[in-house]
């Protein structure tokens, strides 16, 4: 049997990431229901959850644009059609996942939730096996060295 994603024309990632995000943050709120945790004072919160969601909205918001120009999909289960290595991804491989991060947090801070703060880091983990490795591969098979030239000029995160 080969991996998932092996040989196939995409990253073979099915399950979309920000289902993840969004089922992890859903756990996250659940457990602060019962076990209710501010992370700082209401008024920090919400202007530091502020902040990371407008930096979300710009990053992504930059990152589609980068998509739409090199007219390439964003979706992992449809083929690349471009390496793109400028703007956002100059800065990091993974501009949407990182954004989906600041969202992610940006929220928890919002709703001064500390429980989904908590699951975060388990849950960038899941992201980096689940997707990102296997974006990592078909890009590698797809766009071989010039893909491993820019994986060593530029980190995966930031």
């Amino acid at each position: 049997m080969t991996p998932a994603g092996a040989g196939a024309d995409n990253a073979g990632v099915r399950v979309p990431p920000p289902l993840i995000y969004l089922a992890t943050f859903g756990i996250g709120w659940l457990i602060q229901r019962g076990a209710p945790r501010p992370i700082i004072a209401a008024g920090e919160a919400r202007w530091a959850g502020s902040v990371l969601v407008v930096a979300w909205a710009a990053i992504t918001a930059w990152t589609v644009t980068c998509f739409r120009r090199h007219r390439t999909s964003l979706v992992p289960v449809k083929p690349a059609s471009a390496l793109i290595v400028r703007g956002p991804f100059g800065v990091t491989r993974n501009p949407l996942y990182l954004g989906m991060v600041l969202l992610y947090a940006g929220m928890a801070f919002w709703l001064d939730a500390l429980w989904p703060l908590v699951l975060l880091l388990p849950l960038v983990f899941v992201i980096q096996a689940y997707a990102i490795a296997r974006e990592e591969r078909y890009l590698a098979r797809r766009f071989g060295d010039a893909y491993l030239d820019y994986c060593r000029r530029v980190r995966r995160w930031i």
